[in-house]
């Protein structure tokens, strides 16, 4: 997906999926407009795939459209590493699926990233580690932050908690809860959070960002919990949301 703020919103290609939240107790991250008060930024989800399926090539196409389009940065929408995320911080999986692969010179700006189901299959505490931000700068993922770009703030959401099935139908798979669980008081106090952010948000445009559809006509259907918590703040307060295809 391409997006360019200039007053007005443009979407292009959608390659990933988001939702909208503000400030509360949420880490704070700013980035600045380009001189004449345009934005530019990249999003792609579901990409961890060690230059298979296509990666490498799609990463050269979203080069090319990035340095086109002078992007300030990129948005991942999670899954970002398959098929069970990190096994550690040494995983040679972050340099095969990320530092090897996104080397294109239009692609060299910060990345910031949200966790997808696959990526709760592994080590997480090892994708939101510092250690990976010293191996590659450009690499930023946390389960729920802001990015502030003044005419837009987006609202980065951790969505897999919120799925029942992961907890009570996890079909041989084994998440990683640590950090989530309670998991009552996890989301309780995450939807807190979102709600008080987004009405805290002076910016024109607001976008939550995450990994999983509320509403969709694919395969993997609405995201009913989504749409039962989350989407009456997002109605509430008119955000834009973009969606994981």
């Amino acid at each position: 997906m391409a997006v360019v703020w200039n007053g007005l919103l443009v979407l292009g290609l959608v390659l990933g999926f988001c939702l909208v939240s503000s400030l509360g107790e949420l880490e704070l991250f700013a980035e600045s407009p380009k001189g004449d008060g345009s934005l530019a930024f990249l999003v792609v989800g579901d990409w961890g795939r060690r230059g298979n399926y296509n990666q490498t090539e799609v990463a050269h196409q979203m080069g090319i459209i990035g340095e086109k389009l002078d992007i300030d940065f990129v948005v991942s929408t999670g899954d970002n590493f398959y098929e069970d995320g990190l096994t550690g911080v040494d995983d040679p999986a972050f340099q095969e699926s990320f530092v090897n692969i996104y080397t294109h010179p239009g692609l060299q700006k910060q990345w910031y990233s949200v966790l997808g189901n696959h990526d709760y299959r592994g080590d997480v505490e090892a994708q939101l580690s510092p250690i990976l931000r010293k191996m590659d700068s450009r690499w930023l993922c946390l389960r729920s932050f802001i990015v502030n770009a003044e005419i837009v703030e987006l609202f980065f959401v951790d969505t897999t908690p919120f799925v029942d099935k992961y907890f009570t139908k996890p079909k041989g798979d084994v998440y990683d809860w640590s950090g989530v669980l309670p998991r009552k008081r996890y989301l309780s106090n995450l939807l807190r959070d979102v709600d008080l952010a987004l009405r805290e948000s002076r910016a024109k445009w607001k976008i939550v960002v995450g990994h999983h559809t509320i509403k969709s006509a694919g395969h993997h259907k609405n995201t009913d919990e989504l749409g039962a918590q989350l989407l009456p703040i997002i109605q509430v307060l008119s955000t834009r949301f973009i969606k994981n295809i």
